[in-house]
């Protein structure tokens, strides 16, 4: 096991904790409000790193737009309908349903990026949709259990996934002509324009942050660590490693949610839960372990939903990376 290796672990292990992160927050900060003030501290953070880096090319009149939508879907409402679902739903069922970020990316880039599926998504899909039925389902509807106890919140979780995984199908044709920093850096600022208005209307509504220590904490940790460090590490850790290597690490973000929801926060761990999980793992793992030769790979990325773009050495295209939660 490599360095990198190593890193890739510790990035997804810190990934797998924004999911208790932002339950402890949202006790003090309405959901909104704490995914306007995660995507200005990662802005404030990875905007000082991106000046360094020097000035970015001029951008086309269409890759602008790409990138706005890239913010308005991928950040303002992927964070807004992720934080919402966490507050309705459990952290344990927000760390699992990840799943339908890359989910979503199988099943939709045939359509938008021209990819063929192959046997082995077709099968990690199908098995990792199993295993997230199941976790939402939680049992047998009206026999074993409510019908869905949980399903507003998880809805709202499974939107969410959704809106990640438009950022990467949005922004893959872009991050191919222009510098990977400069797009994720625009594509925060646009988030947190889009995500204002929302903020502004919880304020009115009187839903208004109340600052404890304990909730600032977790939101200075989802901003500057998830959103801002974690980028950094990761794409530390995949310009090193072969994308599907990369890849299955992904796999560790839902055992250390789920973990964490259980242990301190005292959710409930059923055997429905537990195999439904083992489903999302085993089929995440199924679906991503093995990469496409000669083309490039979509790789699962953290939980916000930030994109880089790492050259092959020795290679003419490029591999883009993708972020869940």
């Amino acid at each position: 096991m490599t360095v990198a290796d190593v890193v890739l672990v510790f990035a997804n292990v810190l990934y797998g904790t924004s999911y208790f992160a932002s339950r402890v927050a949202l006790d003090s900060i309405p959901p909104a409000t704490l995914a306007l003030v995660r995507l200005v501290l990662a802005a404030m953070l990875l905007g000082v790193l991106a000046g360094r880096s020097g000035r970015a090319a001029p951008l086309a009149h269409g890759d602008r737009w790409r990138i706005a939508w890239m913010g308005i879907l991928g950040f303002s409402a992927a964070y807004a309908l992720a934080h919402w679902g966490v507050y309705r739903s459990t952290v344990t069922n927000a760390a699992l349903l990840i799943v339908v970020e890359p989910l979503t990316i199988i099943l939709v880039s045939p359509v938008m990026l021209g990819e063929r599926l192959r046997r082995h998504e077709v099968v990690g899909g199908a098995l990792a949709l199993a295993g997230s039925v199941l976790v939402v389902v939680n049992g047998v509807p009206g026999i074993t259990t409510d019908v869905a106890p949980h399903w507003q919140g998880d809805l709202l979780l499974v939107l969410s996934g959704v809106a990640f995984a438009a950022y990467t199908l949005i922004g893959r044709d872009v991050l191919a002509r222009v510098e990977a920093m400069h797009v994720t850096v625009w594509s925060i600022v646009w988030g947190a324009a889009a995500v204002a208005p929302l903020a502004a209307a919880e304020w009115l509504a009187g839903s208004r942050p109340s600052m404890t220590t304990t909730g600032t904490v977790a939101t200075l940790y989802l901003g500057l660590a998830i959103s801002g460090f974690g980028f950094l590490v990761w794409n530390w850790a995949v310009q090193r490693v072969r994308a599907p290597r990369a890849a299955v690490s992904l796999t560790v973000q839902p055992i250390v949610g789920a973990l964490l929801g259980a242990v301190l926060l005292g959710e409930p761990l059923t055997a429905f839960t537990v195999a439904g999980g083992l489903l999302v793992v085993l089929g995440l793992a199924c679906a991503v372990v093995r990469g496409a030769r000669g083309r490039d790979v979509i790789e699962p990325f953290p939980p916000d939903g930030i994109l880089e773009s790492c050259p092959n050495p020795g290679a003419t295209s490029s591999r883009t990376t993708t972020r869940t939660d």
